[in-house]
């Protein structure tokens, strides 16, 4: 009878039992008449013990002359082993070659350079840690994508192509488009989110987001996914709240998911464990005082820099809001305080750990009037912002929304240093390949 074909990460369902795999070889050894097969399936990792006079011959002269990541066929007994990572290893009776590599694989044990691995990115994948990082990515959008589902919010997916300017016009990556002239890579989904919820009150977008900085700092991309939300009839107040709730329960699920992967990248849970609400809330003109305090050049009015957030970030043990943000460091499209006329009812949330923003958001301004003006003031095509302006004029009310990055939300999560690790194919100034 033939064996049944199942994953490696369900073998301890089938110890005692005949199975078959199919994966890859990643490391083979042998000692004397026995030779060890680490093989992987994508599910999971086990060691195969290939005994001479318990494997067929043919598999068994064959196994020397197996490459790294030769792909296999892979057929024995399922044994309980407690000193395995997951308690089993398989007896391996046989191995059909499914492909092996003519050429050595590139990517070696020893020491590779950063720029060697990023041009080999799509081998790379394979290597255990960029398997666990994988792994937790897709577990905290599952995550963030749970928590909006749960809670009633409807997923509205906005246009990659936009002729709008949700952020600064010297951050965009334009194209000709037929003859209506230049479209834009969506910097943001948030004004379409905004006329959305207007229909449905509670919506969010998640997906590739693009933006041509010019930088090279460890936290910048050109291209990364967000997930925004907006949310009809809700304050400021209430948009914090809503912040510091999500990134609770993302961390949460995380921790309780993927430990394994977060110990195999070397995250220590301990910080992780220590998000629990409520966040701080530190007021600009106070974060602007510390930062002084502390040697930084800064001066009232100028944004925050990464070694700014970096020092903020560090002096808290959670996540921690900066709160109402100077008018002029800021989008149009965000409501001026009422306390303040200098400064809009924004915030961004700053990771702990040194790891800086990963949630920016603001209540947006509802007066058709006062958007208008700043419009206009940003040197913004009106003609182009037509829609967006209806929104004030056909039943507007408060509004609010965010936007959270994936890839800088998933660097801290791990314990990062640097934002390409949490991306498959990471875009940034200089790299495009593969």
């Amino acid at each position: 009878m033939n064996a049944p074909r199942v994953l490696i990460a369900d073998l301890p369902a089938h110890a005692g039992r005949q199975v078959e795999l199919a994966g890859w070889l990643y490391n083979i050894r042998s000692k004397g008449s026995i030779r060890f097969l680490q093989l992987r399936d994508g599910s999971g990792r086990v060691q195969g013990v290939a005994v001479k006079d318990e494997c067929d011959p043919e598999s068994f002269a064959a196994l020397p002359t197996l490459k790294m990541e030769a792909s296999l066929l892979v057929r024995g007994e399922v044994r309980a082993d407690d000193r395995a990572p997951s308690g089993v290893e398989l007896g391996v009776h046989a191995v059909t070659v499914v492909h092996n590599p003519v050429d050595d694989y590139p990517i070696a044990k020893k020491e590779h350079g950063i720029d060697f691995l990023l041009e080999h990115r799509h081998l790379w994948l394979r290597s255990t840690r960029q398997e666990a990082m994988l792994r937790v990515r897709a577990r905290t959008a599952t995550s963030m994508r749970r928590f909006f589902d749960d809670r009633g919010f409807v997923h509205v997916d906005t246009p990659i192509l936009t002729g709008s300017i949700g952020e600064s016009a010297g951050t965009l990556f334009s194209l000709p488009y037929f003859d209506l002239g230049d479209a834009h890579l969506a910097q943001t989904g948030q004004l379409y989110l905004e006329a959305a919820c207007a229909a449905l009150g509670r919506v969010y977008n998640f997906g590739p987001t693009f933006r041509a900085e010019k930088s090279k700092t460890r936290r910048h991309l050109t291209e990364f996914w967000m997930l925004e939300a907006e949310v009809a009839f809700l304050d400021n107040r209430g948009n914090l709240d809503l912040q510091e709730e999500l990134v609770c329960a993302v961390a949460a699920d995380v921790v309780a998911n993927c430990e394994p992967e977060l110990r195999t990248l070397g995250r220590d849970l301990e910080p992780l464990h220590a998000v629990q609400p409520p966040f701080p809330r530190l007021d600009y003109g106070d974060a602007v005082a510390r930062l002084q305090a502390a040697g930084s050049s800064i001066a009232w009015g100028q944004d925050l820099g990464a070694d700014d957030e970096t020092t903020l970030s560090q002096a808290h043990q959670q996540p921690v809001f900066v709160v109402n943000y100077p008018r002029a460091v800021k989008a149009f499209y965000m409501k001026r305080n009422p306390d303040d006329a200098r400064t809009v009812l924004c915030a961004d949330l700053l990771a702990p750990e040194g790891y800086g923003e990963i949630v920016g958001g603001s209540q947006r301004e509802d007066d058709h009037q006062l958007l208008s003006a700043r419009i206009r003031e940003a040197r913004l095509p009106e003609e182009a912002y037509r829609w967006y302006l209806d929104l004030r004029r056909f039943g507007s009310v408060v509004h609010s929304g965010f936007g959270i990055g994936l890839e800088r939300t998933v660097a801290w999560l791990t314990g990062t240093h640097h934002v390409r690790e949490s991306a498959p194919f990471p875009r940034t100034m200089g790299r495009i390949y593969p």
